[in-house]
């Protein structure tokens, strides 16, 4: 049986597989991004895992597009008395797929040395003024 996972984006939980697309809400990550969104179940093998029995579990997705969604034209009428109004809606939508479900996956020695390379952010430039000596 193949895993699935219940996972939570903008506020609505949806169940997914890997592979999946699906619409959500409009996200702030950019078109190509992956990100982690927040776990909440896991199933599929045996007895579904929840709470604490999901760490060091992750679902990745990937965000495929920014897209508009299907347009909802909303008319009113007040019978005999001429008012009519039209308006029209889409909402902005963000397709996402999901790549992976299941274990953390560990970073490849490549980015490990790349991120060694690289100075810690904490380190500041000295102050270049001297205090005057005492004489």
């Amino acid at each position: 049986m193949e895993s699935y996972a219940v996972i939570s984006v903008g506020g609505k939980q949806y169940r997914v597989r890997e592979g999946q697309r699906l619409l959500v809400d409009r996200m702030t990550v950019e078109e190509g991004k992956t990100f982690q969104p927040d776990l909440l179940m896991l199933g599929g093998e045996g007895d579904p895992k929840l709470g604490d029995g999901l760490k060091g579990e992750q679902v990745t997705a990937k965000v495929a597009a920014h897209v508009l969604g299907e347009k909802i034209v909303v008319g009113k009428h007040r019978r005999r008395t001429g008012y009519r109004r039209r308006n029209g809606f889409r909402a902005r939508l963000t397709q996402i797929e999901i790549q992976t479900i299941g274990k953390k996956a560990t970073r490849s020695t490549a980015a490990k040395k790349e991120a060694a390379g690289k100075k810690p952010a904490s380190a500041a430039k000295k102050s270049t003024t001297r205090k005057k000596s005492e004489a």
